[in-house]
């Protein structure tokens, strides 16, 4: 059994040649337990979110938080003497992850097929937008049109707007999530077998099996799901949305199922003698006069600070949470600062960037981040001499053949 605190990835290496976003924060949650991650890079990335430099007008929080505590080799994967360094470290590693679009391992030498003739238990994993096979396995992607190729643009928004869909990569981050549980499966497995295995994620598919209901209402009822703004499609409560309070563009929402929630919601604010309306007396007349409850809610709520409104409701019992912004997430959320969910680590210069750890907490291996993201190539020498035995004759050799960008 683990001593406490002993990392549980710790012993495995990781060679990332992943980059943007979904790769790199499925090789964090690796590193986060030990994993040796070691980011293989190019300055072809340098403008691109999440790229090497971490002065990068776009990358520089981002790639701390996803690239926090892995290593960093430079890598001119044009070369042959680079890719040359490639292999020998795919010999010495556990993992390989990458989220290129089909063509790129293959034209490296670095496919599944090539990389387990240099290491036959090795690990590949392999994300991209649609996966490796299927009619769409080549078409280039990024979250938004994922996201709404996946159906989850159509989902989001209110019931007479356009679909709208979340302002952020969040497939990305699912897709990033299912691939560092791909890679903890094929571990097991490896250790029970032996046997390595390449892991195809289509970040899509990761995106669309969250959307259940969208299918479900097609296959049982022969229907197509509605966008429905904050509200339910089946089985919603009312009130059940987001509703303005004092402030500047500060909102609170409100959920409400049962008769029971609805006295404890009554009472909490005061019992306003709309609360009374017979078209508000159960939960089903509730629901079919909803808009005109909306309104009532916000009459109150518009009156209110978000977060005295939030801890009045909660206190009676009544689900509330204030709609948070970035600031309050990092600087004002106690709850979040009491369990150190974002947590201060310097940089190679030695500067605090704000990252976040991993969203879990495990007694006996709880995995954590001491430092941010390497500078781009910080770790060439202590990869090549420590991890390849590369001596000063060899290392002056591969300079010369453009091993290195």
């Amino acid at each position: 059994m683990a001593e406490s605190g002993e990392l549980a990835l710790k012993g495995i290496r990781v060679l990332d040649f992943t980059w943007i976003h979904a790769g790199p924060s499925a090789t964090r949650i690796l590193s986060d337990q030990g994993a040796q991650v070691i980011k293989v890079e190019s300055d072809q990335a340098l403008s691109v979110v999440g790229g090497p430099a971490s002065s990068t007008a776009r990358g520089l929080g981002q790639r701390h938080n996803w690239n926090a505590g892995k290593l960093s080799i430079s890598l001119n994967m044009k070369t042959g003497a680079g890719k040359e360094l490639a292999r020998r470290l795919v010999a010495v590693s556990d993992v390989v992850a990458e989220n290129f679009s089909g063509r790129v391992m293959p034209s490296w030498g670095l496919d599944f097929e090539s990389i387990r003739k240099i290491r036959p238990d090795i690990i590949m994993l392999s994300m991209s937008g649609f996966g490796r096979t299927g009619p769409w396995k080549d078409r280039v992607t990024y979250g938004q049109t994922l996201q709404a190729w996946s159906g989850f643009t159509d989902l989001t928004g209110f019931h007479e707007s356009r679909p709208s869909g979340p302002a952020s990569a969040y497939s990305d981050a699912v897709a990033g999530m299912a691939g560092a549980q791909a890679v903890l499966l094929a571990l097991l497995h490896r250790a029970r077998t032996g046997q390595g295995q390449w892991i195809d994620i289509s970040q899509m598919e990761a995106l669309s099996s969250l959307l259940g209901p969208l299918v479900l209402e097609l296959s049982a009822n022969n229907a197509q799901v509605q966008r429905t703004g904050n509200r339910l499609p089946h089985g919603g409560g009312a009130p059940h949305g987001a509703y303005r309070c004092q402030g500047e563009d500060r909102w609170l929402a409100i959920t409400v199922f049962t008769d029971d929630e609805w006295s404890a919601f009554a009472g909490a604010i005061g019992s306003p003698e709309w609360a009374s309306d017979q078209r508000f007396a159960s939960a089903e007349s509730r629901l079919r006069h909803a808009d005109e409850l909306d309104k009532m809610v916000e009459s109150w709520t518009a009156q209110q600070s978000a977060e005295a409104a939030m801890h009045l409701l909660q206190a009676a019992g009544v689900a509330a949470g204030v709609v948070q912004t970035g600031e309050d997430l990092a600087e004002n959320d106690p709850h979040l600062k009491e369990r150190e969910l974002f947590q201060k680590v310097p940089d190679a210069a030695g500067v605090p960037r704000t990252i976040e750890r991993a969203p879990y907490k495990l007694s006996r291996t709880p995995g954590k981040v001491t430092r941010g993201a390497p500078e781009f190539g910080a770790d060439q020498t202590f990869i090549l001499s420590e991890v390849l035995g590369v001596d000063d004759e060899e290392l002056a050799e591969m300079a010369i053949a453009g091993a290195f960008d």
